[in-house]
């Protein structure tokens, strides 16, 4: 049999058969395993073709491993903190990870980080375009690329963000960047339940979806036909990019126009990911279910049961290496800086180094990490709440019952109010 064009790769949070799976995207059949930990949400990606990375969940490391050796113990990259978010640049030449309240951006090839300090946000997700020239990240934020930066021996110049975009009122979950390089499209996912698409080059808004739940995933197919939004109810929404009728602001509804909705999940979607043709579309979620779907026909192809949530789910080209055991990488990997100048590891060596910094517009004076942290999961928890116990009759009945509970206490209250009255006044 010949060796598929794309492959599933996906992993969840309870690592009990393994950290993350190859899977084919048709069958559901899986290729390969690799073992060893378990790997956050958002931070499972492919290096080059030639090694997987995911970073461990609740730890400070990066576990790595070469992609075609399955069997292998995995290397671990120590970081200096807990890893949020991690994903590899399509050139293959960067690895951009977010930690506390930082982002570190190194450049593979020379072993180089630069990262920032400056931000109070919980980072939980980063993407770079698909020409490697651009990073995208919550606020959010559009940076050049170290790819894309001449690097400069003063460090006191420091590169600021090409555009803040900062229409969102409650936590981004979820960012997506189209192709077309610099010209790409992004789409941003969010707890104040919109999905905004935006314009790389000049940082404008092109469209704000408004949905009646929060959006915990987001993607485009590859022609940008449609717009794949996964909700914290379970459902999956299309939302046609294409309508003759399409406004800056909408709100979705199922219609003929391409705007309609996969039904499966039973809680919240993770991931979402569209096949190179846009025939297919994989899904995660807190189900502990992996699905595959038919975009024409709405109708799921394949499911596969984890023994958690799913952290990470997606389809990518299949690497030239992964199926050939005999095969090694042709670069290996380099270490990792932990700081920006080398020279603070004792090594001795110094090397160019830039610090990014968001703009004092964006800077909020109070708060620190732990408290984002704390607001970012209590927003998550009254999301997944909502979505679990409905906005519907079961609700109203609910509210009601309560109503009728502080009625009975407001009574009670004031029974215990007179009574203590008519004893106190009483003559003796």
């Amino acid at each position: 049999m010949s060796a598929p064009v794309e492959v599933v790769l996906c992993a969840d949070s309870a690592g009990q058969l393994f950290n993350c799976a190859v899977f084919d995207p048709h069958s559901g059949s899986e290729f390969l395993s690799y073992r060893g930990g378990n790997t956050s949400s958002r931070s499972l990606t492919v290096l080059n073709g030639e090694y997987i990375l995911g970073a461990q969940l609740g730890k400070n490391f990066i576990n790595v491993w070469e992609i075609q050796r399955k069997d292998q113990l995995q290397q671990k990259i120590v970081c200096p903190g807990i890893v949020t978010c991690l994903c590899a640049s399509p050139d293959g030449l960067c690895v951009l990870a977010g930690i506390a309240e930082a982002i570190y951006l190194w450049e593979v090839s020379e072993e180089m980080g630069f990262g920032h300090q400056e931000i109070l946000h919980c980072f939980s997700v980063m993407e770079f375009n698909s020409v490697s020239s651009h990073f995208i990240c919550p606020c959010v934020s559009i940076w050049l690329s170290f790819s894309s930066l001449v690097v400069q021996l003063d460090s006191s110049r420091i590169p600021e963000p090409l555009h803040i975009l900062s229409r969102h009122s409650l936590p981004i979950t979820d960012i997506h960047c189209g192709l077309m390089g610099p010209q790409a499209r992004v789409a941003t996912a969010s707890l104040d339940q919109t999905v905004k698409v935006w314009e790389i080059s000049s940082g404008e808004m092109l469209l704000s979806v408004l949905f009646d739940v929060g959006i915990m995933s987001v993607t485009f197919d590859p022609c940008e036909y449609f717009l794949f939004c996964g909700g914290s109810d379970g459902n999956i929404f299309q939302v046609s990019l294409c309508s003759t009728s399409i406004k800056r602001d909408k709100t979705f509804q199922t219609d003929s126009d391409g705007n309609q909705v996969f039904k499966g999940h039973r809680n919240l979607v993770t991931c979402l990911s569209v096949s190179m043709d846009g025939t297919l579309l994989l899904s995660g979620s807190n189900d502990e279910t992996v699905r595959m779907w038919d975009v024409q026909s709405k109708q799921c192809i394949w499911s596969i049961n984890h023994k958690g949530p799913v952290t990470n789910a997606a389809i990518i080209p299949a690497p030239a290496n992964m199926f050939l055991a005999d095969s090694h990488p042709a670069v290996p990997l380099p270490r990792f800086s932990r700081h920006l100048n080398p020279s603070e590891q004792g090594d001795g060596t110094s090397s160019g180094g830039m610090c990014l910094r968001l703009g004092a517009n964006t800077q909020e004076p109070e708060g620190t990490y732990l408290e984002k942290a704390d607001e970012l999961y209590s927003l998550m928890c009254a999301v997944t709440d909502k979505s679990v116990f409905g906005d519907g009759e079961n609700t109203k009945v609910r509210v009601s019952e309560l109503e009728e509970e502080v009625k009975t206490l407001k009574k009670i209250n004031k029974d215990l109010y007179e009574f203590s009255t008519q004893l106190l006044t009483k003559p003796n």
